[in-house]
């Protein structure tokens, strides 16, 4: 029988493990759901929203559609995508987008019903009252501008409050943080940093009905694929804290998912939803990825 420090040992490991699991949080594969359709706008999702069922999404492509349908599960896995339905995204014109001003990637919806997306092109955040409407373009940050073209504003969410956030996919440093800009009382501010580790980008973002911020990263590792992280966080006043990594995958589980989506199902559980940016490229697929919050 062990005695003395190996007791104690043993006491304190057995505590740890006791402990763990209260403050631990993961997220468990649910299903996926392999998506095509036989229209030349149809590819290369970079967002995602899903309502607070789960039952309908809108989502963007990186060549100016929008693109919304319905979510069908059986036994609470994937099952199809009916019901779809894709527009023009304007500008502030109410024309459609066009050539390299297309290139949307961050997605969110206010409680108010208003759409934000923000670009990468043109470094810049627009609004619209509607799906169908035209653009009103947010006032840019002093930084925006000087973002490296195709790595800005890849992700966007919206808080309760109806507060933007949104942050660039490079930091321009392996060491550097990624800073998150809010806007709010119609002016961004630099509010917080995002800690960079890992190889990983951020690309998109949400905050999920339990108030926290969830981040959804990836990296590129050539031939191997790509490999998806997701962390979340609460919000202090002027840092991120709790961080929890909730998901990493290893490279080729699934495609290139740059949209996420977190909501709650009928019995209580949260659910992370997650759409792949295939680059309408035909080596590449575009999928839905569902993983549900478990401690």
């Amino acid at each position: 029988m062990p005695t003395g420090p190996r007791i104690k040992l043993i006491t304190v490991l057995a505590l740890l493990c006791a402990i763990q699991p209260a403050f631990a949080q993961t997220l468990e594969f649910v299903s996926r759901l392999g998506w095509r359709m036989s229209d030349d706008r149809f590819g290369g999702f970079s967002s995602l929203e899903v309502t607070q069922d789960g039952t309908t999404f809108v989502t963007t492509t990186d060549k100016g559609t929008f693109a919304e349908g319905n979510l069908i599960r059986s036994r609470g896995q994937l099952r199809a995508v009916e019901n779809v339905r894709l527009s023009p995204i304007n500008d502030a014109k109410g024309e459609p987008l066009r050539t390299w001003r297309t290139d949307a990637e961050g997605l969110a919806i206010a409680p108010n019903g208003r759409l934000y997306i923000s670009f990468e092109g043109l470094h810049k955040v627009s609004e619209y009252r509607s799906i169908t409407s035209a653009a009103t373009d947010l006032p840019q940050h002093r930084f925006f501008p000087g973002f490296q073209r195709n790595s800005s504003l890849e992700a966007l969410a919206v808080d309760a409050q109806g507060r933007l956030y949104t942050m660039p996919e490079r930091s321009g440093d392996l060491n550097r943080p990624f800073d998150i800009f809010r806007y709010a009382n119609g002016r961004w501010e630099r509010r917080f940093k995002l800690s960079r580790s890992g190889g990983f980008l951020p690309v998109g973002a949400d905050f999920g009905p339990d108030g926290r911020l969830y981040i959804l990263e990836r990296k590129f590792l050539g031939v191997a694929g790509f490999s998806t992280r997701v962390r979340s966080f609460t919000l202090g006043g002027a840092a991120l804290q709790d961080e929890k990594v909730l998901l990493e995958t290893l490279p080729g589980t699934h495609d290139n998912l740059e949209g996420i989506a977190v909501w709650q199902n009928e019995v209580g559980n949260l659910r992370v939803t997650m759409i792949s940016d295939n680059n309408f490229n035909v080596f590449q697929r575009t999928e839905f990825v569902e993983y549900r919050l478990v401690p």
